[in-house]
């Protein structure tokens, strides 16, 4: 597997890690990651578009070999900034953008805000809780929700990243996590996403702060409005064994001018793994 080139920008104060394969004159592609996981999780689908694009990868604040903040606290704006950043500092043309779970959130939520910057939109179950449950929140009392907030972040920055006693460990914990991984790959995932240590344990790297992103965000109907105002094609790809709600489904997809669905059968969250293959056929032909 090619290594890639490695380099970071400043954001926000942060010192945010890139990754990138390719040619560097070639059309970018940038690739975003999801929540506590890491831009090497892109490896083999990077291989695979390195040929064709400049593939960009970066590591989120507060994971991968990006910054921490220092408050602990990780909200859905900064990363949207980060990623405004980011596409500034590359001076990066109009280009494609794949984004999976919170990366594509933010990919969404950028290609509404500068739909001019945007050509082609991979959205990988990134398009937040489903309609049923983002009704529950608007039911709940605001006071109670920023107090359960504070308390929470109080909580969370105490928190010491998990060590596991070796690598081992932590791959066995990837395949809990995603059961259709090979040992292989898994192996791969949890090497790029430990912190190694001389004793042999490994320590994860994502900030343990992360777990849910504050719930005071933007309302759902400001949402729906970035969503149409994507001009680009976009393809929501869903795995049929997901948890996540199918856009299809659910009415979201209908917010979006071009957009279709792409359902995986065999996949889980993570359908750019679980079926890889497949997953790269479908992107590489929505991308022509």
């Amino acid at each position: 597997m090619t290594e890639p080139r490695t380099h970071s920008i400043p954001s926000a104060r942060l010192r945010l890690n890139i990754f990138e394969w390719g040619d560097p004159a070639a059309p970018p592609l940038v690739l975003q990651h999801g929540g506590r996981d890491h831009a090497r999780s892109w490896d083999k689908v990077a291989e695979a578009f390195a040929g064709e694009y400049r593939v960009i990868a970066p590591d989120l604040r507060g994971h991968g070999d990006s910054d921490w903040t220092s408050d602990g606290a990780y909200d859905l704006t900064d990363f949207v900034q980060d990623y405004v950043t980011l596409v500034d500092a590359l001076d990066l043309p109009p280009c494609a953008m794949i984004g999976h779970s919170l990366g594509g959130n933010i990919v969404a939520r950028y290609g509404g805000l500068y739909p001019d910057r945007v050509t082609r939109m991979v959205n990988i179950e990134g398009l937040g809780f489903a309609p049923h449950l983002e009704a529950e929140a608007a039911g709940r009392d605001q006071i109670e929700v920023l107090r359960g907030l504070i308390e929470g972040r109080r909580t969370f920055t105490q928190y010491a990243p998990r060590r596991f006693p070796n690598l081992a460990a932590l791959t066995a914990r990837m395949m809990e996590i995603d059961a259709r991984l090979t040992p292989e790959f898994a192996e791969h995932l949890a090497r790029h996403a430990a912190h190694h240590h001389e004793d042999g344990s490994v320590t994860v790297k994502h900030d343990p702060a992360i777990r849910d992103l504050t719930p005071l965000d933007i309302r759902p109907e400001t949402k729906h409005r970035l969503w149409a105002a994507i001009t680009c094609p976009v393809l929501l790809c869903y795995g049929l064994q997901s948890w996540a709600s199918n856009p299809a489904l659910d009415g979201r997809a209908t917010h979006f001018r071009n957009a279709r669905v792409e359902l995986f059968d065999n996949a889980g969250h993570w359908p750019h793994h679980d079926r890889q293959e497949d997953f790269i056929r479908i992107v590489k032909d929505f991308l022509r």
